[in-house]
């Protein structure tokens, strides 16, 4: 592969990403929903502002709803760079574009 195509990784890369983010907000928020609704046997998800719910409540929420989300958008990142690697050879970062450069 030349120098200019994986100089340009990085941003070809970025479309994907994009579109993989959003997948993986939607799968994440899904997801905590169906967590949500298995532990609590609920469908209403606490908010920070509902005035009904206790501050336990809330923050185990948050800290549930962040964690799915860091996890699904790192398997979501990871599975897409990977797909990248393969169809291209290359790792889609800068840093990876930059170090190959150098080589």
């Amino acid at each position: 592969m030349s120098k200019n195509k994986k100089k340009k990784l990085p941003l070809v890369y970025q479309p994907v990403g994009l579109v993989l983010g959003l997948a993986g907000g939607a799968i994440s928020s899904f997801a905590f929903r169906k967590t949500w609704k298995a532990i609590r046997h609920e469908d209403d998800t606490p908010d920070a502002l509902d005035r009904d719910r206790g501050w336990g409540e809330v923050l185990l929420a948050a800290a549930l709803q962040g964690a799915i989300f860091a996890a699904v958008r790192s398997v979501v990142n990871r599975a897409g760079a990977k797909a990248i690697e393969r169809s291209t050879g290359s790792w889609p970062t800068k840093e990876s574009a930059e170090k190959n450069d150098q080589d």
